[in-house]
């Protein structure tokens, strides 16, 4: 038995076991998003934010997700006056 069958064998096993579980788990990972993002938006909710000044480098990048996640709360257009994602 090679390395590369283990490998085979124990994603075959790592698949059976989270079959059942993938979409609570995809629901923990959107809900950890959605708390990471309002972690990072919350100077801009007016809530003090103590890691504002590490977070601000973040921000292009969390336009994109910002923009998803408003979509799927139903608004249409950012809920925020200093994003503009739409």
């Amino acid at each position: 038995m090679g390395l590369s069958s283990i490998k085979k064998i124990l994603q075959l096993y790592d698949d059976i076991l989270s079959v059942q579980h993938r979409t609570e788990i995809a629901r923990e990972l959107r809900d950890e998003d959605d708390l990471f993002l309002f972690l990072c938006l919350s100077e801009t909710l007016g809530l003090p934010n103590p890691a504002f000044y590490y977070t601000l480098e973040l921000y292009p990048y969390i336009i994109e997700k910002f923009h998803d996640w408003h979509l799927r709360m139903g608004m249409e257009k950012s809920p925020l006056d200093g994003i503009r994602c739409c």
